[in-house]
Order: structure tokens, then C-alpha cells, then sequence
């Protein structure tokens, strides 16, 4: 027996957005509810953010949020601030599905490079980024200013 599809499309409808509401609290709890989430995303989106899922039936497996970016070091890329899958699809290649689509997608906006942010703790997500061929080239260094 095979696994059903996944098939991808860009969330741009609140429903679609409320759907992927569990999965992405997930990630960033601190988007407790529905109305948390997309207050964080309409502010974001006037940023450029950007949301691809990953559907199996009706419902949402993966969640990928990101925006085209350009700076000096790096020319035009696609930043990645969110990827997330459900907690009963992990390590079933949805993931790297995602991470795929976003690649396909960056390279047909032009980009020279997909990047992303993992915390030093995240051995997980460290060993998942290092098996899709992401490789970590430097440090990211903050200053909390609150």
C-alpha cells in the first residue's frame, strides 16, 4: 500500500492559515492561538513572508514560511524563518519534500542560495539540514535588546 500524494500550494487564505495553526504552534508556541498567528503573519507579510504547505488529503503535513531577500554577501536568496512538518509525519520525508519545493522555488526567483537559522541546541534539526545537503557556514550572533 503507498502513502497518499503530498502536493504543495502557498498558503494565502486565512483557512488555510488557520489549518496550519497546530503544526506551526509546534515550532513557535509562543503563537498560542489562531488570531496570535495571524497577527504575526499579516505584519510579516508586509515584509515580504511568504508560505508554502505541504497538503496530504485536506489538511496540512508541512509548513515552510520565507522571503526572497538580497544582501552583499549573499546576492538574492531565499531566507527560511520557518519549516515545520506534523509530529506524525517526521521522518517521513515531508521535510525534505518541503525543503525541495522551496529550493525549486528559490531557484526560479533567481536566487543564488537558500539559507536558514537553527538554534545551537537543535541536534535534530541539525542532522535533518545536514542529510538535505545544508551546510552550516557560519555563526549567527544576536544582541537581545529588551
Amino acid at each position: 500500500m503507498t502513502a497518499t500524494p503530498i502536493h504543495f500550494r502557498p498558503v494565502e487564505s486565512d483557512a488555510d492559515l488557520l489549518a496550519c495553526h497546530p503544526m506551526v504552534r509546534q515550532l513557535r508556541p509562543h503563537l498560542a492561538s489562531p488570531e496570535a498567528l495571524q497577527q504575526a503573519v499579516a505584519e510579516q507579510r508586509r515584509e515580504g513572508y511568504r508560505m508554502l504547505a505541504a497538503w496530504r488529503h485536506d489538511a496540512p503535513c508541512g509548513f515552510a514560511g520565507y522571503r526572497l531577500q538580497r544582501n552583499l554577501i549573499h546576492g538574492r536568496f531565499l531566507y527560511v524563518d520557518d519549516l515545520v512538518t506534523t509530529q506524525d509525519e517526521r521522518g517521513g520525508g515531508v521535510g525534505s519534500a518541503l525543503l525541495g519545493a522551496l529550493k525549486a522555488l528559490a531557484r526560479e526567483a533567481g536566487c543564488t542560495r537558500l539559507t536558514l537559522d537553527t538554534g545551537l541546541d537543535n541536534a535534530l534539526a541539525q542532522r535533518f539540514y545536514f542529510r538535505n545537503d545544508l551546510l552550516a557556514r557560519g555563526l549567527h550572533f544576536g544582541f537581545d535588546l529588551r
